[in-house]
């Protein structure tokens, strides 16, 4: 159960500034707007569905596409880092007045659109990729690869649950923050808000960098050891 526990930590650790259920839920209110309780939990509901279907599908499949297509983890790390890193950049360097804006154009937007059109719109972009990004498809990738290494059988099994274990926990944090939305943003001032979302972006930044990093590591090794 070691393995089991130990994967766990790794994957939830390595998720949860990335999916970030609490700033999401943020997002994912001005993207929806004002609408009755019910919109929010039906569609919590469907998007930590399909959350979860969405990295075990990674988890269970994702080094066999990579294989498939030729690519290398080293060149998912690379390119999926500087996906994260401009993410965070991006959301580090965004102005409150622009932050504004796009809430009330989105919540503007959102008032004229109807049950069915949300219903419809449940996984993109509401599941991916605001709420599993390019980060969270990069971090299962290579976690997946990692619980591969091992060239025992049953020690693969139980990593993988491991792993499992982390998304359905998250996928249960996103259903509560998406649901409760409403509820969680008034019990925090604007401002509070806007440090969690600087925060999580400057995280999201440093996260970005160390998988890019980690990348271009494991790309310029072999050439330095070549040449050494």
């Amino acid at each position: 159960m070691g393995i089991v526990w130990t994967h766990f930590a790794i994957g939830f650790s390595a998720l949860l500034p990335l999916v970030n259920p609490l700033g999401s839920a943020l997002v994912f209110l001005g993207l929806v707007g004002i609408q009755p309780a019910v919109v929010y939990k039906s569609l919590a509901r469907q998007i930590a569905i399909n959350m979860a279907l969405f990295l075990a599908v990674i988890e269970l499949v994702g080094s066999y596409l990579l294989s498939f297509f030729g690519i290398s983890m080293p060149i998912v790390q690379l390119a999926g880092g500087v996906v994260v890193a401009a993410i965070g950049w991006g959301v580090l360097n965004q102005s409150d007045v622009e932050s504004s804006s796009k809430n009330a154009d989105a919540q503007a937007g959102a008032k004229e659109m109807t049950r069915e059109n949300f219903e419809s719109k449940a996984f993109y972009p509401l599941t991916f990729p605001v709420t599993a990004g390019p980060g969270c498809l990069v971090v299962m990738l290579t976690l997946s690869a990692h619980t591969m290494e091992s060239l025992n059988l049953t020690e693969t099994v139980l990593a993988r649950v491991g792993l499992m274990l982390a998304v359905v926990l998250l996928s249960a944090l996103v259903y509560v923050c998406y649901a409760y939305a409403p509820q969680i943003t008034r019990a925090i001032s604007p401002s509070t808000v806007h440090g969690i979302l600087r925060v999580i972006a400057f995280i999201l930044l440093c996260i970005g960098v160390q998988i890019a990093w980690n990348g271009l590591e494991a790309l310029i090794k072999p050439l330095i050891q070549q040449h050494g």
